[in-house]
């Protein structure tokens, strides 16, 4: 089973001075039933883990799951206990197999749940943060629809140049390179664009959002149920976001899975 998001995605922010990580969240927040799913995952994934804890796999997994979980919470302090459970499950995974790509790539996502409770710490966690994702890029890039792209192209896009590793060379490589590992995924997509209309390459977006438009019902038909329902809402928010602003409008537009 693929890894699922209550809300995807690393995003990294200067905010009054300080370095604030957050994921996507949808503004309406049909959380209930995604959260109901990611803490049965957890508990499925611990009770494994538990009963084999020297079986990689089974750490890994439970690192993703506390990813899920703690990406649903609501308290800091909640994501941190999480978050923290994962980052030593996934480290236990990567001591008894290094060459693991997800123990890798988990390692680093829950990292950022880390991060996200840290303020100024979260400059600590970066270079952890990246370090780890481009291990897992290297052992296996096709994890989580591209995740490891995915992920390095939002840190470098949105981190800070001076303070931080944010560099825009490298952010559209990678943006560009989970597009082309994953093209059905529609986050893929929208991080490019993101990164396209930050960068004031509006005729880029544009085409990018055609090839989204494209996909788009292939992803619908695949990627259902609760596990995918924030963020479904979170990506078509996102997408009559990005319309309104490549089209210079400010008409709001239906998404492709409302038009008629």
């Amino acid at each position: 089973m693929s890894a699922h998001r209550c809300s995807r995605w690393l995003r990294l922010w200067v905010f009054s001075g300080l370095l604030v990580l957050a994921w996507h969240r949808a503004e309406a927040d049909p959380m209930a039933e995604t959260t109901a799913y990611a803490q049965g995952l957890f508990r499925e994934a611990q009770g494994r883990y538990r009963h084999d804890p020297a079986n990689p796999k089974a750490a890994w997994e439970f690192g993703r799951a506390c990813f899920e979980l703690a990406e649903c919470a609501t308290r800091q302090a909640q994501r941190a206990e999480i978050a923290s459970q994962g980052i030593a499950a996934c480290r236990q995974a990567i001591a008894r197999a290094s060459n693991s790509g997800p123990a890798h790539y988990y390692l680093g996502v829950n990292l950022g749940q880390m991060a996200r409770t840290k303020g100024f710490g979260a400059l600590k966690l970066v270079d952890l943060m990246r370090q780890e994702l481009d291990l897992a890029r290297s052992l296996d890039e096709q994890v989580d629809y591209a995740g490891p792209d995915r992920n390095l192209g939002q840190l470098y896009r949105d981190a800070p140049a001076i303070l931080s590793i944010g560099n825009r060379a490298q952010a559209a490589q990678h943006l560009r390179r989970a597009v082309t590992l994953a093209p059905d995924f529609p986050d893929n997509h929208l991080e490019l664009i993101e990164g396209y209309l930050k960068w004031g390459e509006h005729d880029q977006a544009r085409r990018e959002l055609k090839a989204l438009e494209t996909s788009w019902p292939a992803a619908r038909a695949k990627l259902t149920g609760p596990a995918w329902a924030a963020s479904w809402a979170d990506w078509e928010s996102q997408l009559k976001k990005f319309k309104r602003e490549t089209e210079g409008t400010h008409e709001v537009l239906e998404a492709p899975s409302n038009a008629r």
